[in-house]
């Protein structure tokens, strides 16, 4: 159902969710309920090691729901980021309304599964789903595993520069100078961005797949170093990933190891940072340059994203 709080009960879409029931106990065995979040379910499924990992000694059965305006769950196909009366429906409100709908479509026609228990999954936003689902669909789930959910993470509610600040003591605990780097990098791109010739140089230095051409550019390309640094941090994990991209274990450690002395020159500094930068976006050694309209992997769903942010 698109709308499951107004009068108009004859619109509906299709919602996509994976199903894995190889290690599930068919009489009512548990189901583990990954609530979905800002992406295409099937990335998500791929890269949620836990659920795949407990299934077996849980005798559980694994439910991936995709969230609506994501991957393939369009509630009007090409139409629905249109405009403002088709995005109306892009909500935490009606996504959560879906999967109660889901979790009780699965335990009336799964066979052994009216009685299971069902425990909601997520990650991020995804955690944030899987505590409000508990929060507020108490008879749908029994509990909830909600993991790095910035529940509080709203206006007025803690400090904007919060997680800012855990992102710096992460480069700051990963390498001395680490953090220090990048604090001096921004006004030595200041200084080289207020020429031409200095932006010709970040463009080459930094293989741009577009060239910056003025300080508008530069903007944009600070801002995509922010984010990269930002992600960095999000998938700091201790073993080789593919989550935002190809990463090595302990990614910031490694990005860390090019950025020791604060004090270099602009230029030097500027050339250590694409250093690091590149270990982020080119890992894997494919990228001939590197696109600032990309920080992370293309399953996840940056026009809906940005429309729940706002």
């Amino acid at each position: 159902q698109i709308d499951h709080f107004g009068f108009d009960e004859n619109l509906t879409f299709q919602q996509r969710y994976l199903v894995a029931d190889q290690y599930w106990k068919k009489d009512n065995g548990p189901i583990l309920f990954y609530t979905g979040n800002e992406g295409d379910i099937t990335w998500f499924c791929n890269n949620t090691g836990f659920m795949w990992d407990v299934a077996e000694e849980l005798n559980a059965m694994l439910v991936f729901a995709e969230h609506r305006y994501y991957g393939e769950s369009l509630p009007f196909g090409n139409e629905s980021f249109s405009d403002s009366k088709h995005l109306n429906y892009l909500t935490s409100e009606q996504a959560l309304a879906d999967f109660t709908v889901l979790v009780e479509h699965l335990k009336t026609t799964i066979a052994g599964a009216r009685y299971s228990p069902v425990i909601a999954i997520g990650g991020s936003y995804g955690g944030m789903l899987a505590a409000w689902f508990r929060m507020k669909y108490p008879h749908a789930v029994v509990g909830a595993l909600a993991a790095s959910a910035p529940i509080w993470q709203f206006g007025d509610l803690v400090p904007c520069g919060a997680y800012f600040s855990i992102v710096t003591n992460n480069f700051k605990m990963s390498g001395a100078g680490c953090s220090e780097s990048i604090r001096n990098s921004w006004n030595a791109i200041n200084h080289l961005s207020s020429t031409d010739a200095g932006l010709q140089w970040l463009s080459s230095t930094f293989r741009l797949c577009s060239p910056l051409k003025n300080l508008q550019d530069a903007a944009v390309f600070k801002n995509w170093l922010s984010e990269t640094w930002i992600n960095l941090a999000m998938v700091n994990y201790p073993y080789e990933a593919d989550f935002l991209q190809p990463l090595p274990a302990w990614p910031i450690r490694e990005v860390c190891k090019f950025l020791k002395d604060p004090s270099l020159s602009d230029k030097l500094l500027l050339q250590n940072v694409f250093q690091a930068v590149n270990l982020y976006y080119n890992y894997s050694g494919a990228a001939s340059c590197l696109d600032m309209s990309e920080t992370a992997t293309k399953n996840l769903g940056q026009m809906g994203w940005y429309y729940q942010v706002c």
